[in-house]
Formats: C-alpha cells, sequence, structure tokens
C-alpha cells in the first residue's frame, strides 16, 4: 500500500496536463507520492502524451466520460493507499504541498479529510473562488469560504493561516483518508458534476468525522476548467445538485422549513437572471428545481440512510444566518466579517 496517491480525474484536457502536471509530478514524488492520472474517456491525445511524457505517472483509462462523481468513484477503486488526493488538472502545486497535509492527519486520527489553502493561478495574491481557506454553509445551503464570500474574493494577507474546522474541503484538492471515502460510500454519481465534494463532507461531518483546512499547504487553481463560470449547464447542476444535496442531508426537523425558503429564493434568483438578460440561466434555475422534484423518490433511500448515520445532530461548522442577508443588507464582504 503506498502511503498517498495523486489522483488527477481528466477529460480532453491534453494541454492542461501538460501545463500543470511536471509541477504536481515533481513536489508530489518528492513527498513519495505515486501520481495517478484518471482519463475519463478522453478523445484528445491525453493517453498517449502521458504514456510518452510522463513515464512515471500511472495512467488509468476509464473508457468513457462517467463526469467528476462517477468518474473518481471508479478510479480510486484501483488505488491501493492510505490517503488520496483529488486534484483538478489545472491545479499548479508547490513544493512539499503534501506534508503538512499528511503529518496533520496522522497526528489527528479524528480528522477524515483536509484541504490546502488555494490561491487563484491567475492573481496568486488572491484566494481562489472555489475552496480559498476552507469552506462552509448558511442555515440555506449557500455555500462561501475562509477568503471568499459570494463573488468577492479577498486578498491573501495571510489571515486565514491557522489550521481551522471547516464544513467542507474542496474537491479541487481533496486530501481524504482512501478508507473514510469509501466506508462513506464516495461522491454521489447521480450529481455528475459540482456540490459532490460537499455533500460528501456534509455525510463524513454529520458521522462524527472531522475536516480542516491546512494552510501551510498552498497550490494555485486555474478554475472553470471544465464547465466556465456563467454556464447554464453549470448554473443547473449547482441549483439542482444543491436542492438534492439539502434533501439528502437537513435533519428532519429543518427539511420543510429550509425547502420552503429555498423555493422562493430561487424563483427570486431566476428573476434576478432574467433582469440581466441571461434567460438561459434563469431556465436553468427552473429546470432546475423541476428536476429536484422529480427526482426526490430516487433520493429518498440516501437520505434515510444519511439520517440514520448521523452522529452529530448539530454540526458546529454549519452556520445558522443567512449569508444573503449578510452580504446584501448587512455588507460583509470578508469572512471575517461575517463571523
Amino acid at each position: 500500500m503506498d502511503k498517498i496517491a495523486v489522483v488527477i480525474l481528466n477529460w480532453n484536457g491534453c494541454e492542461m496536463l501538460r501545463s500543470f502536471l511536471p509541477s504536481v509530478v515533481a513536489c508530489s514524488e518528492a513527498d513519495g507520492a505515486v501520481v495517478y492520472v484518471a482519463d475519463n474517456g478522453s478523445t484528445d491525445q491525453s493517453v498517449e502524451m502521458l504514456q510518452q511524457e510522463f513515464p512515471s505517472v500511472r495512467c488509468l483509462v476509464l473508457g468513457q466520460n462517467y463526469g467528476f462523481a462517477e468518474g473518481y468513484n471508479r478510479a480510486l477503486k484501483l488505488v491501493d493507499a492510505e490517503y488520496v488526493v483529488l486534484l483538478n488538472s489545472d491545479v499548479e502545486v508547490t513544493e512539499h504541498w503534501l506534508r503538512p497535509m499528511a503529518d496533520y492527519l496522522d497526528a489527528h486520527p479524528e480528522v477524515a479529510a483536509c484541504q490546502p489553502k488555494i490561491r487563484s493561478w491567475r492573481q496568486k495574491q488572491l484566494f481562489e473562488y472555489a475552496g480559498a481557506a476552507g469552506g462552509f454553509i448558511d442555515c440555506y445551503g449557500y455555500p462561501y469560504c475562509r477568503g471568499r464570500v459570494m463573488e468577492v474574493v479577498e486578498e491573501d494577507k495571510g489571515q486565514y493561516d491557522t489550521v481551522r474546522p471547516v464544513f467542507w474541503a474542496t474537491g479541487a484538492a481533496l486530501f481524504i483518508r482512501l478508507k473514510d471515502y469509501q466506508e462513506t460510500g464516495g461522491l454521489d454519481a447521480r450529481f455528475f458534476a459540482h456540490m459532490e465534494e460537499i455533500d460528501l463532507c456534509w455525510r463524513l461531518r454529520a458521522r462524527g468525522r472531522g475536516l480542516v483546512c491546512v494552510p501551510q499547504s498552498v497550490v494555485y487553481h486555474v478554475g472553470g476548467g471544465t464547465l466556465k463560470k456563467g454556464s447554464p449547464r453549470k448554473t443547473y447542476l449547482n441549483f439542482r445538485n444543491n436542492l438534492l444535496m439539502l434533501y439528502k442531508n437537513l435533519p428532519e426537523s429543518e427539511l420543510r422549513s429550509v425547502m420552503r425558503a429555498r423555493f422562493w429564493l430561487d424563483y427570486v434568483a431566476a428573476l434576478s437572471f432574467l433582469l440581466k438578460g441571461q434567460v438561459a440561466d434563469a431556465r436553468a434555475v427552473v429546470r432546475a428545481r423541476r428536476d429536484f422534484a422529480a427526482s426526490k423518490a430516487e433520493f429518498a433511500p440516501a437520505r434515510a440512510d444519511n439520517l440514520r448515520r448521523t452522529v452529530l445532530s448539530s454540526i458546529p461548522e454549519r452556520s445558522t444566518f443567512c449569508i444573503l442577508v449578510r452580504y446584501y443588507l448587512k455588507g460583509c464582504r470578508a469572512y471575517s466579517q461575517l463571523v
């Protein structure tokens, strides 16, 4: 068994791999990790390029595009390691980036997973949107981060350089015990992409396992490599999957009130898109709500199983406030202002 396996899921990302794999290979192998690329049915030259240019990288050919969630589920069945890192293909890592996270989990068996501090690859002094210095959600399921509130990304001035328990760790660079990943059921393949790592982290946390950000490890993330920001497909997946995540994990005492509030908030979001001329995004929100309603019965067994396995009725890292109120009405633009 390997100590650490870094697993990158790839779909038609030949040039992205060429750009970012050199840092991953050099910095990860120096820390004793094995690097894998799981190819999700690429039709470009990804597999051939890997074999020719990166002979030390182990290539797992999955045969078709299973999406982010199922792609990783299948890839990790082929990996034998104590820790695995789910790493996006558009991440540049730094020297000894794995060591602080491995050391922390070695010393804290109650912690299932962690993430590094994630900065923007394009503007390296800023945090990156998808993860920053650790993730949280508000009372209605809206995600935010230390270093990113709604659309506002902070400059990294060392203000979040402490190890901190979080509600979710980003799927862009998720360092997790393989045993915990498997015992919790992995990522929900029905999500396909987006929100699946928050759903996984919610299950882990509800079952008493810890999650942290270890900011002594730093990586740089491009972001938006598969679905660009503003894509109606991305809007659809984010809204639908967020509702599915809430349905799967909310305590019974909160389900009706939260879902009632989200009904109105989602249609306000659709109206906002419409007023901005983003008709396709408005339609994506409406379709997401329709498809969520149609699929609730399919997810009922998962909800029952999650509630049965829950040991923390109240999760400390899940916020009790509404981030929309604090952002739009109270003017909070930084994580430090929220808390």
